[in-house]
């Protein structure tokens, strides 16, 4: 997915013109439409042909059938400036003054697409929240991607960034929403789009997440390329002011953010994510040293926290190894498991929303309160002490005063059993996870957590197939977005999507596929 802007266009006449932009590169701007334009589309054109000529590009393997989640449009929010679509999942269960989630879709991608995929919907039926799916259009862009760098888009009070807001204002009013918990997230240009939300609306808008997006106003004097790979550089006093512009009058406090990036990400490299945690640390008064580092999830994605003085998290940086460009899901109606891998650029890794809800306090704790709320010290000594096919053994040193004990596998809560020894049962063969223990008193309070183990369960053997990338595909291995191949579950990069780039992939575990070429298993 690339972050495709258009050229800006009056919107007097109540339509934009918008010429298509070069195939095979984001256009974000009229310099280079102007520049590469018909050159590059003609160039691109033939390369199409030739790899269709030898059979390289193809529809990739149909996804199984599912039911679509059920969205309502809703009609005249607002004047709506940015001539932006606005639906509305609401949960069956919807409790009094909920909270509202804004998402906001990538590039290519619709509301539907977003919300079938991301796994938002399953976090607002398991935690009872509101999500407003805000969609543009090709009429916008000729890629439906968010105009995040554009300035008639980016500013507040118009463009795409009032409609956003707008749709917030009639969520609370039509809905009954609690507006002091009004949050927005979003994939690529709509991550670089909720950045502009945060900075031009901190007013209204308590938290977001950024999912592979950019820093606000990063192409203020840069090439919306650059800022994309190989990223922009300032100091954070310099990115904290771009914010700061946005609205002048607003004298604090500023948005909590998380920052979402996978660390194979070569659409919108990792360094954006850095920037980004700068220019929001910065704001916070924060320095852009963590407070805390952690591993979460089943693929031990690394989290850094930065906390304020009352112990909020204010930022955070959650990157996802070995994936590339997209959002983190992670199939299954397991604890914190969600969405589905059936487009493009939803990558099986991590549920990045659950995190983001929980983030968002919207998991029933409220907003994160660091480390507690018990006051009973971390278990020591804990240790495997022994592994199966489907289970682990975990020991750990006894603390006084505790009534039980809080096992967390992967970051989620799976048991509070007595005490040790205890067993975490019904994993799967072959498969790697990180475990804390805590203690919790007599009133369930938990206290802080140990220090993690790792280790992996026995049986499962990494089975390997030596193909080229057309075959990977086909054989459901790798899924493609039209010119490159992507490997399930990794999501990493395998080179154009033909008959002429062969890789081996490593399956372990299963469904999980990595590149292997030098050595399987």
């Amino acid at each position: 997915m690339s972050l495709r802007s258009r050229p800006s266009a009056s919107r007097s006449t109540g339509r934009r013109r918008t010429p298509g932009p070069p195939p095979g590169r984001p256009s974000l701007g009229r310099a280079y439409r102007h520049t590469y334009g018909r050159t590059r589309r003609a160039l691109v054109r033939v390369l199409a042909l030739v790899l269709l000529a030898v059979g390289g590009v193809v529809a990739g393997p149909a996804s199984p059938a599912r039911a679509a989640v059920a969205l309502q449009r809703v009609t005249g929010f607002g004047t709506n400036p940015g001539q932006l679509a606005m639906y509305v999942y609401r949960p069956a269960s919807l409790p009094a003054d909920p909270a509202v989630v804004i998402a906001l879709h990538g590039c290519t991608q619709n509301a539907q697409t977003y919300a079938d995929n991301s796994g938002l919907p399953e976090l607002a039926d398991r935690e009872g929240f509101l999500v407003v799916f805000a969609e543009t259009s090709s009429a916008n862009n000729p890629n439906k991607c968010f105009n995040w760098f554009q300035s008639a888009d980016n500013r507040r009070g118009q463009g795409e960034a009032a409609s956003v807001r707008q749709m917030a204002a009639h969520a609370a009013s039509a809905y009954s929403a609690d507006p002091a918990r009004t949050f927005v997230t979003g994939l690529s240009a709509g991550g670089a789009m909720t950045a502009v939300m945060l900075a031009a609306y901190p007013d209204v808008f308590a938290a977001g997440a950024v999912i592979a997006g950019l820093p606000y106003d990063c192409a203020k004097g840069s090439s919306p390329y650059t800022c994309m790979n190989p990223g922009v550089d300032k100091s954070p006093a310099a990115w904290a002011q771009l914010v700061r512009d946005a609205y002048p009058a607003w004298p604090g406090p500023w948005p909590r953010v998380a920052i979402w990036q996978g660390d194979a990400d070569t659409t919108v490299v990792p360094r954006n994510a850095d920037e980004l945690r700068d220019q929001w640390t910065a704001l916070h008064g924060l320095a852009p040293t963590p407070t805390r580092t952690s591993v979460i999830g089943p693929d031990a994605t690394r989290r850094e926290e930065y906390r304020a003085a009352d112990g909020t998290v204010a930022v955070e940086v959650d990157r996802v190894p070995g994936i590339g460009h997209g959002t983190p899901v992670d199939p299954g109606s397991g604890p914190g498991q969600c969405g589905h891998t059936g487009a493009a650029y939803f990558l099986a890794s991590i549920c990045s929303a659950h995190w983001i809800s929980e983030f968002f306090g919207l998991d029933g704790s409220g907003t994160d309160p660091g480390p507690g709320p018990g006051t009973l010290p971390a278990p020591s000594g804990l240790a495997v002490s022994a592994v199966g096919d489907t289970g682990v053994t975990l020991t750990w040193d006894p603390v006084p005063g505790a009534a039980d004990y809080a096992v967390h596998r992967d970051g989620i809560q799976v048991a509070t059993p007595a005490g040790p020894p205890y067993t975490d049962g019904g994993l799967a063969p072959g498969t790697g996870h990180t475990w804390t223990v805590a203690a919790r008193d007599g009133a369930g309070a938990i206290g802080a957590r140990s220090a993690p183990v790792t280790a992996s369960t026995t049986g499962a053997p990494a089975a390997c197939w030596k193909a080229n990338n057309y075959q990977q595909v086909q054989a459901g291995r790798a899924t493609t977005d039209g010119s490159y191949a992507y490997a399930k579950g990794s999501g990493q990069n395998l080179g154009l999507y033909n008959l002429y780039v062969t890789h081996t992939l490593k399956e372990a575990p299963a469904g999980y596929f990595v590149i292997a070429d030098a050595g399987c298993p």
